[in-house]
């Protein structure tokens, strides 16, 4: 889906006050419908319930998203893209060099923990609704499987440092690396409100196969990457 462009036309007047007077319109509206789509579902939001949230007229919200679907989709692109943009600079940065790759997926799982433990109102548990594996969001979903590839080929590199470890395919490796790291969504839910990035990211590394000592070095490489 093409996620509608910003503009600059001005909408009529709000209804009441600024609920977030800090952030531009656009902004307040996917933080206030993030918070709808996560409490009470995406199918039961309406774009009026998102405008009253606000505090601006229904026919407002119009000016910034052409409707609900334009706001998920764009609330679930801006969940995923850093993480991958990140994802494959590190994998160019860290090459076949197996101890590079383990740097570089220390890094991407601390950062892709941070990530989602920051996202306002847990934005990541949209990703398990039924609507976001409609066509309509085929953009995200194709953006989060380019980053479980990334996650698979570090994954896969970085593991020749530990010649003892299993022979998981890559693309199951691919796939229990992310889960890894998105198991923070379900973590929040639960109401844990301190999740060390830290920890996801040597959880992540350990899963490999790689023991403690190279898990600290790979630590330490992480901190020496862009």
């Amino acid at each position: 889906m093409t996620i509608v462009e910003k503009t600059t036309r001005a909408g009529r007047p709000r209804a009441i006050p600024d609920a977030t007077p800090g952030l531009p319109p656009r902004e307040q509206i996917l933080l206030a419908a993030a918070e709808l789509f996560v409490n009470q579902g995406f199918g039961s939001t309406s774009t009026r319930a998102i405008a009253d949230a606000v505090g601006m007229r229904q026919a407002s919200l119009y000016y910034h998203f052409a409707g609900k679907d334009d706001i998920l989709a764009e609330l679930l692109e801006r969940s995923v893209r850093p993480s991958t943009d990140l994802a494959v600079r590190l994998l160019d940065q860290a090459g076949a060099d197996p101890r590079a790759c383990a740097a570089a997926l220390y890094a991407l799982a601390a950062s892709d923990t941070a990530l989602l433990s920051r996202a306002p109102h847990n934005i990541g548990s949209l990703y398990l609704i039924p609507e976001a594996r409609d066509p309509r969001f085929d953009a995200f979903r194709a953006q989060r499987d380019e980053l479980q590839q990334v996650y698979g080929r570090l994954g896969h590199r970085a593991r020749a440092l530990a010649p003892g470890s299993d022979d998981t395919p890559e693309p199951l490796l691919a796939a229990l690396l992310m889960q890894t790291v998105e198991v923070v969504i379900p973590l929040r839910q639960a109401g844990m409100s301190s999740i060390e990035a830290s920890d996801v990211a040597r959880s992540a590394l350990r899963l490999i196969g790689l023991n403690p000592t190279q898990v600290r070095a790979a630590a330490a490489d992480a901190g020496l990457l862009t």
